[in-house]
């Protein structure tokens, strides 16, 4: 019995060895790109990030065979392909993946915020124009989303969901009663939101919450990129399915986008970093700029080419 019992033994640390004996890293095997597609703001933010900002509307310039993913299908093909490379929002990075540093900072919130991480860009958002909603309601609540915002209850809520949140003092005690609309049972209505899908995350848990605050209306959220912040609340009629009373962009807006928009029709309400991403068995503990930029525009094309 006393055979049997540590022969089992024997058989049990063997097989656990061999689950958790870490994969071999070969820098020799050619490096996967992953990219978002041309109307991400996180790619345009990247790209100029880099110094490569052309590629960030142009896929002709990219390294050949790269592969268009969002944020999830970025942290879960970079999770599971050993040489893999693709960005995400820091607000969407966990452990599943490893977070580069960048010119020898690491992509943290402190680091954003003393401005030492230089992959830093915006997180905005755009309303429609005036009386452009289907009720005073609707537009009301609209504008009261907007005012919580900026306060210290939305503050909480963006950096507890990776995100950083713009310096404020005022509470949604303070400005509450400016906004009548909120006291009253709202359930009936539904506010549609959309946009950079980088900004999702926050945007449901800040939705989430001020619904409470604010006569339990219903928050719709349907993120479809940067671009779509600007097209489905300005240029879409409300008529159109697709249309959005809030669009999230997760860079500033272009000059086109703002041409006839009332300066409080758009803001910025928090900063966000992003962050390049490697498997977990990459060995790789810093990117330079031009290491990524080289990687991206096809001059290096295997893991061991910075040292070819």
């Amino acid at each position: 019995m006393r055979k049997v019992m540590i022969f089992t033994v024997a058989i049990m640390v063997f097989i656990v060895s061999a689950c958790s004996k870490p994969k071999e890293f070969d820098g020799s095997k050619n490096i996967t790109i992953y990219t978002r597609d041309t109307t991400s703001g996180t790619r345009a933010g990247f790209m100029e990030g880099i110094g490569f900002a052309d590629a960030a509307t142009n896929d002709s310039i990219l390294a050949s065979g790269f592969v268009t993913k969002d944020n999830t299908g970025i942290m879960t093909s970079v999770g599971t392909d050993l040489y893999a490379i693709g960005y995400v929002s820091l607000s969407s990075v966990d452990n599943t993946v490893k977070g580069v540093p960048f010119e020898g900072v690491k992509p943290t919130v402190e680091n954003v915020v003393n401005d030492t991480y230089g992959l830093k860009r915006p997180f905005m958002w755009m309303i429609r124009d005036d009386s452009d909603y289907e009720t005073p309601e609707i537009e009301a609540l609209v504008k009261a989303f907007i005012a919580f915002l900026g306060t210290v209850d939305a503050a909480d809520i963006i950096n507890n969901n990776g995100a950083i949140a713009i310096p404020t003092s005022v509470t949604w005690d303070d400005i509450k009663a400016e906004h009548p609309i909120t006291a009253a049972n709202n359930s009936a209505i539904t506010i549609r939101f959309g946009g950079s899908d980088s900004i999702q995350k926050v945007a449901e848990a800040l939705t989430s919450t001020f619904k409470a605050k604010a006569g339990n209306f219903v928050a719709e959220h349907d993120h479809t990129g940067s671009g779509d912040a600007y097209k489905r609340t300005q240029t879409q009629p409300l008529t159109d399915p697709v249309s959005k009373h809030v669009g999230f962009a997760s860079r500033y807006f272009k000059d086109s986008e703002k041409v006839g928009v009332e300066e409080n029709l758009l803001g910025q309400l928090a900063w966000d970093a992003i962050v390049v991403v490697v498997n977990k068995a990459n060995p790789i503990q810093n990117f330079t700029k031009q290491q990524i930029k080289q990687i991206y525009d096809g001059t290096v094309t295997t893991w061991n080419g910075f040292s070819e």
